[in-house]
């Protein structure tokens, strides 16, 4: 189910849709997230959830924009919570990046199917992958292979996500300063080892929402597209146990007032009832960014906020059998945002997906050979 599917089927009767998913696989089976939950426990958080005081929107004061000078189809793809690769890099020192199998895969794609990739990148590893783990930090990122980045910035861009992994929804309840001191570390970083020209100027904030002064302070920077969650807003009141185990604290901890629940239709079902900032559509709204070319200009704070959402899969969501199937439904969009996320690429990883490259190969051929041409998503906002 797509995100205009979502709207048309509603709210109440989206839930048993989602956990079962409709969509048919090649072997004629249901596709199903492989975080899927069974219809009635997603029924019983979404009877929860809706026995919520329904909120209004955040974003009221708008303008809608759109492309001028994009013709055709066009393909976005961005991959979230990259630092492994530069913590395997700084320790190995091998002579071309390149050789790394993530990079080397990305650069396969390019050369065979134009694709261009935002890599969202945290600052530093975290503790949870042990004490040692987090005193990487991108400082420890040599500049080896400075002029290989800049011979792919033509493909290749480093975008900000967050300072490190944990905790989750990180910027929910920010203050200007920790959002600006964020960019800063990142791109002073990214500018020593990848050189000029490398930081992309679309936002995919870690686990989505960001504070109004957040979204200022991501404006402020230079950021010229910020993403969106989309549905109806419903008012947090203190019942913890409607949202996965530490989220209603994350909303509680310095918490600003634009902070409510929604509906997560295209994440794993395990995080179905989510949180969400400033940066939220409701269902009108997000049908007019959805999968176009529009987005929204919000007269008061003067960000441009849209859907990065488009019908395409999260690829490490769904098995690599399933892939084509997600991908038909959003082949024919006239722009189509794919993504997926970095730590299912490694051995390390508890949940390490072996077949993280073909799932790539296999979602970035069917977008070129349905006649679409790969941009950076920022390349949408052209005025």
């Amino acid at each position: 189910m797509d995100r205009r599917q979502f709207i048309s089927v509603g709210i109440g009767g989206a839930a048993a849709a989602l956990a079962g998913c409709a969509t048919k696989g090649a072997a004629g089976d249901e596709i199903k997230n492989v975080r899927a939950e069974s219809p009635e426990r997603q029924a019983a958080k979404m009877r929860a959830l809706e026995s919520a005081q329904e909120l209004g929107p955040t974003i009221t004061d708008v303008e809608v924009r759109r492309t001028r000078n994009i013709k055709g189809n066009t393909a976005a793809f961005y991959i979230d919570d990259v630092i492994f690769v530069f913590r395997d890099l700084a320790r190995d020192r091998p002579k071309s990046c390149w050789s790394h199998p993530l990079f080397s895969a990305f650069k396969e794609a390019h050369e065979k199917y134009g694709l261009k990739a935002q890599f969202n990148i945290f600052y530093r590893n975290d503790f949870y992958y042990g004490a040692r783990g987090a005193e990487f930090t991108l400082k420890d990122m040599p500049d080896t292979w400075r002029d290989e980045f800049q011979s792919a910035k033509d493909w290749l861009r480093f975008g900000f996500h967050s300072y490190s992994e944990f905790p989750d929804y990180p910027w929910i309840n920010a203050d200007y300063d920790d959002v600006k001191f964020t960019w800063n570390l990142l791109t002073r970083e990214v500018g020593r080892f990848a050189g000029p020209g490398m930081f992309a100027k679309a936002v995919t904030p870690h686990w989505g929402p960001m504070s109004k002064e957040g979204c200022v302070a991501l404006k402020d920077c230079g950021a010229k597209a910020i993403w969106c969650s989309g549905g109806k807003r419903y008012a947090y009141n203190g019942d913890r146990t409607i949202l996965p185990y530490g989220h209603g604290m994350r909303i509680e901890n310095n918490r600003k007032p634009e902070t409510a629940m929604f509906w997560r239709p295209g994440g794993g079902d395990d995080i179905s009832v989510s949180a969400c900032g400033y940066n939220h559509l409701m269902p009108e709204q997000l049908a007019v960014t959805h999968g176009t070319y529009n987005w929204f200009h919000d007269k008061a704070t003067g960000c441009n906020f849209m859907s990065f959402h488009s019908g395409a899969p999260c690829l490490n969501l769904y098995r690599l059998e399933d892939i084509p199937a997600r991908m038909r439904l959003a082949i024919g969009k006239e722009f189509l945002v794919h993504a997926t996320h970095e730590e299912y690429w490694f051995k390390d990883y508890f949940a390490y997906q072996p077949d993280s490259r073909e799932k790539l190969l296999t979602a970035v051929k069917m977008v070129h050979d349905a006649g679409y041409k790969y941009s950076f998503i920022e390349d949408k906002i052209d005025w």
